[in-house]
């Protein structure tokens, strides 16, 4: 296994989000009866989802069988309505009234998953997703912690993204603070179980996270996802 994979597992995230991101993104839409959740890592989203929508059936999909497995673990509580199977995030099936994507979209770029999503979609489905952004005026900061990231862009450059697909925003959320320290304070805390004895791959991705951590807690006002509602339009 990758070092990047043992820092990462058993982590109850994969990246920035808390459940009041997935309730405010149900608020902005109809109340779905079919759900997908792409790359949906250990799935703490899905155990929100299916929560909240006791009568929607849930699909999670990732394409890492560890993360399948952990996430099928943590939802078999809610039965045969939420299913999870490892699989292509490009290729989900359907149809769906709502896609949840949180932090992964920006992989293979928000036109292109997008007009990929939209067969996927049921007649008046929604996607939610959430991307890197850049906040305010983009100085050395924010461009030294997404460098490793592509095409990062400010809130208008994901809008005309959203509108080169051929859909429309319907309403947006900064992903700050709490967000980021729930996927942070766990990995920090691995990390310090990891370093003894580390051999040198796992020690320069724990030397890489820390960097990261350490960069978002001297800049959180600075360093953000943004949390889109989007509709064929």
């Amino acid at each position: 296994m990758s070092g990047f994979f043992t820092l990462h597992r058993d982590l109850p995230r994969e990246g920035p989000g808390e459940a009041a991101d997935v309730h405010w993104a149900l608020a902005q839409v109809p109340v779905p009866g079919r759900v997908a959740d792409l790359a949906c890592g250990p799935g703490a989203d899905l155990v929100t989802l299916a929560g909240t929508l006791p009568g929607a059936t849930v699909t999670g999909i990732d394409a890492q069988a560890h993360f399948v497995d952990a996430a099928r673990a943590r939802v078999a509580g809610f039965g045969s309505r939420v299913a999870v199977r490892q699989g292509d995030m490009l290729e989900p099936g359907g149809p769906y009234d709502l896609i949840w994507c949180a932090g992964a979209i920006y992989m293979p770029g928000i036109a292109a998953a997008l007009t990929r999503w939209r067969v996927a979609l049921a007649p008046g489905g929604h996607i939610a997703f959430s991307a890197p952004v850049l906040v305010g005026d983009p100085d050395a900061v924010t461009a030294e912690f997404w460098a490793g990231v592509p095409d990062v862009v400010d809130q208008a450059g994901i809008a005309r993204l959203v509108t080169q697909a051929g859909f429309r925003t319907l309403a947006t959320r900064l992903v700050v603070g709490s967000a980021w320290d729930d996927y942070f304070r766990p990995m920090a805390a691995r990390i310090a179980v990891l370093r003894p004895g580390a051999g040198a791959d796992l020690s320069q991705v724990l030397d890489e996270a820390t960097w990261e951590i350490a960069l978002w807690r001297d800049h959180p006002d600075a360093i953000a996802y943004l949390l889109s509602v989007v509709s064929p339009g």
